[in-house]
């Protein structure tokens, strides 16, 4: 397969990109936002009026410009002055990632540019999302970030993690270290929204510890053109009863290159995983991995990729499961195809006509319901889908 091996992956060459220099002013109040920067915040899911938001941490290239909580059980700080305020935070800062992994990780481990720490209070459960968003205004800036969330025994919380790049911002680069800490009894939803430019390379890694009865569910949409992203998440559930789930909801016009996928390990007795990921390609490339290793029993785990062609482009299913222990339940389902011309013709026939009656189904593979979101971000994403279906088609 020769092509496919051609398009497993884009170079990005960190010389070609700012990685100093790229400051911001602070923001007390989000209203100081210019419009037009709060409408591409908006698209990545942000929240500018900061209602209904237990707290916001922003960051502007290489600057925090705002950050605040409303809850006195949440506490976020940018990542510099949680490391002073810990001593460096022994018990997580690159402990769930290893510095050296590649190039990536070792130029995020020498030149960090600020991210998030957010953490619970034991047993507080957060009522409204926490959102932060990591938006890049510069032409050639290189954005390295390092979050860290901890998710104390018996708490629970839902972050809206926004990405994006300024309007008019073609050419980016987005490095992002993500290490992800939930407690005993804890539960996690992250939800993360992309709106990048057209010329933008993003290079997230994310690694995530689950503890005994513990729930991590992570939501990806990325529904805008964007040069390449290449992300692999992982997840330990190492206590018993733990619990990971993924969705992912991706559309790759011509020349995006999209190499994404998720790493869910079971290593305790009931332990569960799922991992279900939709994708659409309108002339971009889609890699689109899952991994899911048992290594105890009783333990659950099921993967589920479908993708849509539509019109040219290519989409590369690679789903894995790999059981080392006897018992261990697994399962996939990949498919990979166009719009039945049946599915077509029987909403033609209730008086739609051909066009209608495709995006209907485009807009019902890409639905978002599972993804338990607030209703305002949901009905954001909607609107995204609906905006986005000129270029689908």
């Amino acid at each position: 397969m020769p092509e496919l091996e051609k398009n497993a992956s884009i170079e990005v060459d960190l010389s070609d990109y700012t990685f100093d220099g790229a400051g911001s002013p602070e923001l007390p109040d989000l209203s100081q936002v210019s419009e037009a920067d709060r409408q591409q915040l908006r698209m990545a899911g942000v929240d500018v009026d900061e209602a209904d938001r237990s707290g916001t941490f922003l960051q502007f290239d290489q600057s925090r410009v705002h950050c605040r909580t409303s809850n006195p059980d949440v506490e976020i700080l940018g990542i510099e002055a949680a490391l002073e305020r810990y001593q460096g935070l022994p018990d997580y800062y690159w402990k769930a990632l290893d510095p050296d992994k590649d190039d990536f990780t070792r130029q995020t481990a020498k030149e960090v540019h600020g991210g998030y720490f957010i953490r619970t209070k034991k047993g507080a459960v957060i009522p409204h999302p926490v959102q932060s968003c990591l938006y890049i205004k510069g032409k050639d800036v290189a954005q390295a970030v390092h979050n860290v969330v901890v998710v104390e025994e018996d708490s629970e919380v839902h972050i809206i993690t926004g990405c994006a790049t300024a309007h008019g911002v073609q050419s980016a680069l987005h490095l992002g270290i993500s290490e992800f800490y939930v407690k005993k009894n804890g539960r996690l939803t992250f939800t993360m929204v992309h709106n990048w430019g057209e010329q933008v390379a993003v290079r997230p890694r994310t690694a995530v510890h689950v503890e005994e009865n513990g729930v991590f569910v992570s939501n990806y949409i990325l529904l805008k053109p964007v040069r390449t992203v290449q992300s692999y998440p992982a997840v330990y559930l190492n206590g018993p009863g733990g619990l990971a789930r993924f969705n992912s909801v991706i559309v790759a016009p011509e020349g995006s290159h999209v190499d994404t996928g998720n790493k869910i390990i079971l290593n305790a007795p009931n332990t569960r995983g799922e991992i279900i990921s939709k994708t659409i390609t309108t002339g971009g490339t889609i890699i689109a991995r899952g991994f899911i290793g048992g290594n105890a029993v009783p333990a659950r785990g099921h993967l589920e990729c479908k993708g849509l062609i539509l019109g040219q482009g290519v989409i590369h299913a690679i789903p894995e499961l790999v059981g080392s222990v006897p018992g261990v339940e697994l399962s996939h389902e990949a498919a990979v195809g166009k719009i039945a011309r049946e599915e077509i013709e029987y909403l033609m026939a209730r008086g739609l006509d051909e066009e209608e009656a495709t995006s209907t189904i485009v807009r019902g593979f890409l639905n978002v319901d599972i993804m338990g979101l607030p209703r305002e971000l949901k009905e954001s994403i909607e609107k995204t889908i609906r905006e986005s279906e000129k270029d689908m088609f």
